[in-house]
């Protein structure tokens, strides 16, 4: 019958795509009941339009045609060290929202610049760049990190609008972004084809992107605790932190992350695991104080 014509349709429609590609919820209602749910492939429902053509054919037999569209690549947003990190990744349903909490990169720091990215690459230059806005008036401050909140939402037109919003003063600036979803499917493969091609360089270099952030990081908050935990420590204790937080500074003068070979790598990782070792006690004294544990990433 109709149902048994609607769903070979389908079935050819959607022959050959790729097994990997998931996320087009297609519901076919007949008759007013629903007849079928496939779960198809590919970044945009045009990849259905074979089937959807066939359709066309059964006239009123085939009622209630709802697609469900998907977002064609990721979006992200360029954090520390030009990572691109996602936010709603390929193939969400849309309408959707999708907000997380990040800090700043630097003490004293009152702007971010919010760059949002389109794309499957691990960092932001190899990405598509689909618009930027400062948010600025952010609280300065040395011993406290600001929280800022960074939303997207994607309404059922694809229309991206991108906030950010300091937690501490309330500002909040924004963005709208329309068309990021109007993708030819020869630019989502392409997109696709990339990401594939390098991703074990990529994953290498954010690697060690990471570990020196890390780094970073570590010996400015064990610097900071020593200052306000170091009448808590020992005269011992207190000499092996400073001598192995030098060291740490020493090895990151001298890397540069995307120059970084084997010998520096493997330093530099030998490095921090010492300060966090001899600075464990000092870290626990003084994260318990804060009362945080700081892991945002940072703009």
């Amino acid at each position: 019958g109709d149902l048994e014509v609607l769903a070979g349709l389908v079935a050819r429609g959607l022959d050959g795509l790729d097994n990997d590609l998931q996320g087009v919820l297609v519901l076919l209602q007949v008759g007013g009941v629903a007849a079928l749910v496939a779960h198809a492939g590919g970044g945009s429902a045009v990849l259905l339009q074979g089937a959807l053509q066939g359709v066309e054919h059964l006239g009123a037999a085939a009622q209630g045609l709802v697609l469900m569209d998907v977002t064609p690549l990721t979006l992200s947003i360029e954090t520390l060290g030009g990572v691109a990190t996602p936010l709603i990744t390929r193939n969400s349903m849309i309408p959707t929202r999708k907000s997380q909490i990040f800090t700043t990169a630097r003490p004293m720091q009152t702007s971010v610049e919010i760059n949002v990215l389109q794309g499957e690459r691990h960092f932001a230059r190899d990405n598509k760049s689909l618009g930027k806005f400062k948010l600025t008036g952010i609280r300065a401050s040395f011993s406290s990190k600001p929280q800022i909140e960074v939303t997207f939402d994607i309404d059922v037109n694809g229309v991206v609008k991108v906030s950010a919003k300091d937690l501490g003063t309330g500002r909040e600036q924004n963005i709208t972004i329309t068309g990021s979803t109007n993708l030819s499917e020869n630019e989502i493969q392409r997109a696709m084809a990339d990401a594939a091609a390098y991703e074990a360089e990529d994953s290498r270099r954010k690697e060690r992107l990471d570990l020196h952030n890390q780094a970073e990081v570590l010996a400015y908050k064990v610097d900071e605790a020593l200052s306000k935990c170091k009448k808590e420590l020992d005269k011992d204790e207190k000499n092996r932190i400073k001598t192995d937080l030098a060291n740490l500074r020493r090895c990151l003068r001298k890397d540069k992350p995307e120059k970084m070979n084997e010998n520096e790598e493997a330093a530099l990782r030998q490095a921090k695991t010492q300060l966090e070792e001899s600075a464990n006690h000092l870290m626990v004294l003084y994260t318990s104080e804060q009362g945080t544990d700081g892991t945002n990433n940072a703009l």
